[in-house]
């Protein structure tokens, strides 16, 4: 794994986890949405799809890569990644991925005009979503850059972020230079805008490390 910014201690370990390829990792990817039933619906009191002690939905699927942050089983922080030309099926509906969907109106209690244009269905392009960190020392930091990282791996190009104003105000201190596909926008959950940023990993001088 690509380490490079930020330290963390050393028991703290931030990775990318894909399945099927990484399936004697899932207990993470479970604790991880545990984490997100944890903060966004019992905390924040988002009307998100939840079964017991986890939040899901369609994007979480097997062609889908989680960069975690953790401390052994321990979550601390994570993030979905999802390749824009990947497709999802819920009946008769095909999703693609949470910001073109949006847009598409396919998302009930998502503003469709959260983009000027529609965004595109691209291989080299790829959303992150679901974001959420402990607030200790450097780990969304942390997430962000092993994401950047895992993305110039793969061969893309540019990443599509949703979420609130301060995230694309964090993207742009870490260099990553957003430009925001429309205008701020709002619902029941806050106000939250689509920015788009280039993988740039391999600008930055990186060193290996465990």
């Amino acid at each position: 794994m690509t380490m490079f910014g930020p330290i963390l201690p050393q028991n703290i370990i931030v990775e990318a986890i894909t399945m099927p390829g990484d399936i004697q990792k899932y207990d993470l990817v479970a604790n991880f949405l545990r984490m997100r039933k944890r903060v966004f619906v019992d905390r924040m009191a988002w009307p998100l799809h939840h079964a017991e002690d986890v939040e899901f939905e369609q994007y979480d699927t097997f062609d889908t890569t989680y960069i975690l942050a953790h401390d052994g089983e321990m979550v601390l922080g994570g993030a979905r990644l999802r390749r824009t030309d990947r497709r999802s099926c819920a009946g008769s509906v095909r999703y693609s991925y949470m910001i073109r969907d949006a847009c598409l109106g396919l998302l009930p209690g998502m503003p469709s005009n959260i983009c000027h244009d529609l965004p595109p269905l691209d291989e080299k392009t790829w959303e992150l979503t679901r974001f959420v960190a402990e607030p200790k020392a450097n780990v969304a930091e942390r997430i962000l850059e092993v994401a950047d990282s895992y993305l110039f791996s793969v061969g893309a190009e540019r990443c599509l972020f949703l979420g609130p104003p301060a995230f694309m105000r964090m993207a742009s201190r870490l260099g990553w230079s957003p430009e925001a596909l429309g205008d701020v926008v709002g619902n029941t959950d806050g106000r939250f805008v689509a920015f788009s940023c280039n993988v740039h990993v391999a600008n930055r001088a990186c060193t290996s490390a465990h």
